[in-house]
């Protein structure tokens, strides 16, 4: 994969019409979440530099090709004092391949604040790089290979804390492999893009051994607290359910220091393979 920075350094072609590269890979499709941090940043590039992003929620509509450019089709819904909304639409060959609708947020406002803790689990120097783990599994090294800027570590299952009566639980620390611009919209963007990592996958952990077919069906995430994406951060995740072909998934994601920072909920296919 090309860097982050260069994936979200986007040409803008007109007053809302922004073009994404692509960025050599091995995958069959566009990574979802390659796709979905090109729309925030295209939807970032028409608010006010003091609005922050809060929320956003999108549909993947067809697989992308890799091996082609994403053009992004900015609206402008609503521009308000606190808040301001856009909508974002990215296309290949003329064809909408995401769509994605963007809140965003005057920061600085009062009101009631309350935090979950973070669950549970080893630090992440003491899980095992897939770098550096002679047991690595496929799944393992196929994220250091095509995401070799990032620092992805799978805790395994073994030493991840059960919650009681939930399917499935995984944790996943992660951050991105050296410094970048202290800039909080890149750090934004950059959670956007990893948060299509490893979560859809988590649905499997309750079903070792069986072959499935996975796509990102539909993804949102909420930004509570400032954060940057290259100090550890971990996903804690599960799977409430899982039916009809389709899993939907849930992800908190923890600085390292216990604070929140952001919940991801995803919806993907998991069906048998023909």
């Amino acid at each position: 994969m090309a860097d982050i920075e260069a994936l979200l350094s986007l040409e803008q072609i007109d007053r809302d019409i922004f073009r994404g590269i692509h960025a050599p890979s091995v995958l069959a499709r566009t990574f979802g979440g390659q796709v979905a941090g090109q729309a925030l940043r295209s939807a970032i590039g028409t608010v006010p530099d003091a609005m922050q992003v809060h929320s956003l929620h999108g549909y993947f509509l067809r697989p992308g090709d890799p091996d082609a450019d994403t053009v992004f089709l900015v609206d402008r819904i609503r521009d308000g004092r606190s808040f301001c909304t856009r909508r974002v639409n990215g296309v290949q060959n003329g064809e909408a391949i995401f769509s994605m609708s963007a809140s965003f947020q005057l920061p600085g406002q009062a009101g009631i604040e309350h935090s979950d803790e973070m669950p549970p689990t080893p630090a992440p120097e003491s899980v095992p790089s897939p770098r550096e783990d002679p047991n690595a599994t496929r799944e393992s090294l196929g994220l250091f290979e095509e995401w070799s800027n990032w620092d992805i570590r799978i805790v395994p299952q073994e030493e991840t804390a059960p919650y009681v009566g939930r399917a499935v639980h995984q944790q996943v620390w992660f951050r991105h492999i050296g410094r970048l611009p202290d800039d909080q919209n890149v750090h934004t963007s950059a959670l956007a893009y990893m948060s299509d990592m490893t979560l859809l996958g988590s649905a499997r952990v309750a079903h070792p051994g069986v072959d499935t077919q996975v796509a990102s069906l539909d993804h949102a995430m909420w930004f509570l607290r400032p954060f940057r994406a290259d100090e550890w951060l971990l996903y804690d995740q599960t799977s409430p359910s899982a039916g009809g072909g389709r899993a939907l998934t849930a992800g908190r994601i923890f600085a390292q220091d216990g604070n929140l920072v952001a919940v991801v909920i995803q919806e993907g296919l998991h069906r048998f393979r023909q």
